[in-house]
């Protein structure tokens, strides 16, 4: 097979192993590699938003190299789980999502693993195309196979249960759905990140009780969010990688000098010698985090988005947040009064221009001390802007050229 390299069972182990947290069992996929035929490896993820985040590069970068051995990549759009809500590391019910959300969140997902996976050999799979011919009769049938003593051993699960907090019934389903997929798929590996520990090893179970043989299982860390917590886009703390340069760029550079280390850890390529190399210096003392973050958002932004992307998005940084000035392109908009109105609040004016989703997150931005307007911050949301032109700025990264036109006389 073209672009297949050639390694011998022990030398695949070891690839697999590479950057893995877990792995059951060494022994169990030796066995299954010394057969000698291409091992059907799974890695699922649901749509429950648009994009996938760079943590997601993680497993996806794994499934590369397999992909390089030769073997079967299967990426799994949980289009049905979806609707559940993964329990895994939820404090709370995980409000469902509709199908026709699932469906316009999962649209993207085949392109936008394509931009790290060889398109061409991929197996793209939805999961609502067993689980919608699933019956009631055979989804008792998979339930039997597990007990609710054995679910409330998960940790979350244990302390929603011991606290008083809800848990739904549909939420013990989602592990047991998931563990179906690795039959319906006849997975031999499935990956996943150390929060779907439990998940996975179900899927094991699950298929020993339907007469498979047992899925290895192979754990990958996480990559932490922004805020230093596990990156979700539900939590607000992740970086989609087909957000703008510029948000890539300065939501890297915003990340804790502590989470640094396991960043470079887990996203640095092979080619990415120089951030390496100011790694290094980091740990020794005798060089700068700054500069180690400014190298691995510049990397994060070319491998997205291109080498003029990069570029574009480190001189824009460095323009607003170094040098304090605008960047050199901001969008602009024209916000027209009412006749007769002299002014008008930054709340409305906010709402208005789509820079706060309602009147509350305009109020909130402002006493956060988010919004400043042509330099100055705003302190008072009901505080009035007259006509003429202003430079609106929220949070660090947002800006508009706001030109306010008076109202025509009646």
């Amino acid at each position: 097979m073209n672009g297949v390299t050639r390694a011998t069972p022990e030398q695949q182990l070891e690839v697999f192993r590479a950057g893995s947290v877990d792995l059951v069992s060494d022994a169990e996929l030796l066995a299954k590699l010394r057969d000698g035929r291409p091992l059907r490896v799974k890695l699922g993820c649901d749509p429950s938003a648009p994009d996938i985040h760079v943590g997601h590069l993680v497993p996806l970068d794994k499934l590369r190299q397999l992909q390089a051995l030769g073997h079967q990549v299967i990426f799994l759009i949980g289009d049905f789980t979806a609707m559940i809500g993964d329990p895994s590391g939820q404090s709370r019910v995980r409000p469902s999502l509709s199908r026709e959300e699932v469906a316009r969140n999962a649209e993207t997902y085949r392109e936008q693993v394509g931009t790290v996976l060889d398109e061409s050999r991929i197996e793209i799979r939805f999961n609502s195309e067993w689980m919608d011919r699933m019956s009631v009769s055979d989804l008792i049938r998979l339930a039997s196979h597990h007990s609710v003593a054995r679910m409330l051993e998960r940790d979350e699960f244990r302390k929603r249960y011991r606290s008083g907090v809800t848990i739904g019934i549909h939420e013990f389903l989602y592990p047991l759905i998931q563990a179906y997929d690795s039959i319906a798929l006849e997975a031999d590996v499935e990956l996943g990140g150390t929060d779907q520990t439990y998940n996975l090893l179900l899927g094991r179970e699950i298929q020993r009780a339907y007469g498979q043989p047992p899925q290895t299982v192979l754990t990958m860390p996480l990559l932490e969010g922004v805020d230093g917590i596990k990156m979700s886009k539900s939590g607000g703390n992740a970086i989609g990688i087909r957000e703008p340069a510029t948000e890539i760029y300065g939501k890297t550079m915003s990340i804790p000098d502590r989470l640094l280390a396991h960043w470079v850890t887990l996203l640095v390529q092979p080619d990415w010698n120089e951030v390496r190399e100011l790694q290094a210096g980091v740990e020794s003392g005798s060089g700068n985090p700054r500069d180690l973050k400014a190298a691995l958002a510049r990397r994060l932004v070319e491998r997205l988005h291109g080498p003029r992307a990069a570029a574009e998005a480190e001189s824009h940084f460095d323009r607003v947040f170094r040098q304090k000035r605008p960047p050199d392109q901001v969008p602009s908009q024209t916000l027209r009064l009412e006749a007769g109105r002299g002014g008008v609040s930054v709340a409305e004016l906010l709402t208005r221009t789509g820079m706060a989703a309602s009147r509350a997150a305009a109020k909130r931005l402002v006493g956060q001390g988010g919004v400043r307007i042509d330099e100055r911050r705003i302190e008072d949301p009901a505080s009035e802007l007259g006509p003429g032109e202003h430079l609106l700025q929220v949070g660090r990264r947002r800006f508009l050229r706001l030109s306010i036109e008076a109202g025509s006389p009646r």
